[in-house]
């Protein structure tokens, strides 16, 4: 039962600060229109790398998800500087999970974490810029980032955002706020008290480790707090558990292979480099340069985990996420049973991962000559293509998107 009692308890600190999250993020999305963040990202230079770090950190887009909307705004302009610094930034990062970070960590890591991607993501972004030496802004075709559907009415716009934010953004990173809250449970119940108590004299060492781990995993921005904090509880340092906040959701292997494949060798090298080495950097300055009082309240008042201490609100909260996840997750997994029409083509589309991939390879097909409709159904890769279309072309864009055809 102790097992059960960590999970509700965990579920219940973080629940209400994710619903507001959810929430910000799908304003975000209807309110604020697309074209926003190509006129802003689509520039060469240092300030298109800032201004790319401080779109990226608010934006609730996940790893896989920001994977495809960065390699379109390459593709069609933006510098590789920019295209990295928003590919650094963003995953790290995001409202849902800076809110999740203060209920869970507390307000010292609610701040650190996204000083350091904006720190991080400017300084990769820099290196990038060094080695372009023929920055292309001259694409012909139109920037396809997530565009909110248009709606014209407020009603429309708030309909739009709900949507988003408790379906759409629950089925991207529930399947891994899932994982890690399980994760972070039976850490809790399983690992003995004080197991990481070895690494304390050896905080470079554990940092070191954290990443061997981090990196081939995949873990969202607010999947990875539970289990950093519950590491915390058995003994790893603060400095450490930051290591595992911004190496798990922006440094795994999917990430450096479509970075590799859309910005070169280099840049992925670069992109790797800034993320492994800001991380240890930050985690150091915590572990040495920041009172330990700033990262031990959290952890205390969270550490009685034997016994349910669910209140009123956090309670109804946590049911309301529980029934959302639910409900996202079933419309995820659930295949599509449209039936098939004529001219329709069915090709399976390997490595789409959330629904933002859903949407770019839905957007970017419906641009072909000749088609007429396509729909994708994400837990399968079935994709179905209404219309007279190139089969070269299909192959194309699917490929410059970063996603391959099985």
């Amino acid at each position: 039962m102790e097992f059960i009692y960590s999970l509700i308890n965990m579920m219940a600190e973080m629940a209400p600060y994710l619903l507001f999250g959810f929430l910000v993020a799908g304003i975000l999305y209807a309110f604020v229109p697309g074209k926003f963040y190509r006129n802003h990202l689509s520039r060469p230079g240092a300030w298109a790398v800032i201004k790319a770090a401080l779109i990226g950190v608010p934006l609730p887009l996940c790893s896989c998800g920001v994977l495809p909307t960065a390699v379109s705004l390459r593709r069609n302009g933006a510098s590789r500087g920019a295209s990295t610094s928003f590919l650094i930034a963003t995953p790290q990062t995001g409202i849902d999970s800076i809110a999740a970070t203060y209920s869970l960590l507390g307000p010292a890591f609610a701040v650190i974490r996204p000083v350091a991607a904006l720190v991080t993501a400017f300084f990769g972004g820099m290196l990038v810029n060094r080695e372009d030496k023929a920055c292309n802004n001259s694409c012909e075709m139109e920037v396809d980032t997530i565009d909110a559907p248009a709606s014209d009415s407020f009603i429309g716009k708030i309909r739009d955002a709900l949507r988003y934010g408790f379906v759409d953004m629950i089925q991207n990173i529930g399947k891994w706020l899932i994982i890690g809250l399980v994760i972070a449970a039976a850490i809790t119940v399983f690992v003995p008290d004080g197991f990481f108590t070895f690494f304390a004299d050896y905080p470079l060492l554990s940092m070191i480790a954290v990443v061997i781990v981090a990196v081939p995993m995949y873990v969202c921005s607010t999947g990875s707090i539970p289990i950093a904090l519950s590491l915390m509880l058995k003994g790893l340092s603060p400095g450490a558990a930051f290591v595992l906040l911004m190496a798990g959701p922006a440094a795994n292997f999917a990430s450096i292979i479509i970075v590799s494949k859309s910005l070169g060798k280099k840049a992925a090298a670069i992109y790797l480099g800034t993320i492994v080495v800001g991380a240890i950097a930050i985690g150091m300055c915590i572990d040495y340069l920041m009172p330990r009082d700033w990262f031990t309240m959290p952890m205390v008042a969270s550490h009685a985990n034997c016994h349910l201490q669910v209140g009123l609100f956090p309670g109804i909260c946590s049911v309301l996420l529980v029934v959302l996840l639910i409900n996202a997750l079933i419309r995820k997994y659930t295949p599509n049973k449209s039936e098939k029409m004529e001219n329709e083509k069915t090709i399976i589309v390997k490595g789409m991962t959330c629904g933002h991939c859903k949407a770019m390879v839905e957007k970017n097909l419906a641009k072909l000559p000749g088609v007429e409709s396509v729909t994708v159904d994400l837990a399968s890769g079935q994709t179905k293509i209404q219309g007279k279309a190139d089969a070269a072309a299909i192959k194309e864009v699917i490929e410059d998107l970063g996603f391959s055809i099985g």
